[in-house]
């Protein structure tokens, strides 16, 4: 079976740290890749970021439960294993990772996305235009409601996205859009669908 065939799945792991960056996906990326080369090129993985409270001056204060959560196909579990007991250096703040849970992806009617980029995603219409076409791709009909315009770092520079909103989906939309995603950046906590959190 190829790999994009392949269900895919959580591994939830338990992290340990006091602080993060708030804008965290492209440094957490490269703190994995530097552990871990071929997170770097894996482009059928999907990272979730790291939730906390703000604490003001563009940091997050991490909770006792935070987990670091990585979306792979389940022949590549092996492969992120060996995160476990590693501490990333994520832009200065200390990371230590636990031993991962396995989590299937179960259907939601309902799926959210913290941040999802696009082409050309700094005009909302275009964005929404993209997001649009991407579904169809997938054969996905659910509903959008496009939420807050996020901005986040890649190198230098500035990258506009969108948080969306996507119901009304189908049980099979529902696991297909949480495998595939939409946009880019996927390794960067962009395009990373799950129920939203309260």
């Amino acid at each position: 079976m190829q790999a994009a065939l392949e269900p895919k799945v959580d591994l939830l792991f338990r992290v340990v740290g006091q602080t993060l960056p708030v804008d965290h996906g492209f440094t957490l990326f490269g703190a994995i890749s530097c552990l871990l080369p071929e997170f770097h090129d894996d482009h059928l993985a999907g990272l979730g970021l790291i939730r906390g409270h703000y604490l003001g001056d563009g940091l997050l204060g991490i909770s006792p439960h935070a987990s670091l959560t990585l979306r792979v196909p389940i022949s590549r579990i092996p492969i992120y294993l060996c995160l476990a007991g590693k501490t990333l250096d994520v832009a200065g703040h200390a990371l230590r990772v636990g031993v991962p849970q396995t989590r299937a992806l179960i259907p939601i009617s309902t799926l959210y996305a913290h941040v999802v980029s696009t082409k050309n995603g700094q005009d909302q219409d275009r964005f929404e235009a993209e997001v649009n076409r991407q579904l169809t791709g997938l054969n996905v009909k659910g509903k959008i409601a496009v939420g807050k315009r996020r901005t986040f770092a890649v190198h230098s520079r500035q990258v506009v996205g969108y948080s969306l909103l996507v119901s009304a989906l189908t049980s099979e939309e529902s696991i297909l859009l949480q495998e595939e995603g939409i946009g880019g950046r996927r390794r960067m906590g962009c395009g990373f669908f799950e129920a939203k959190r309260t």
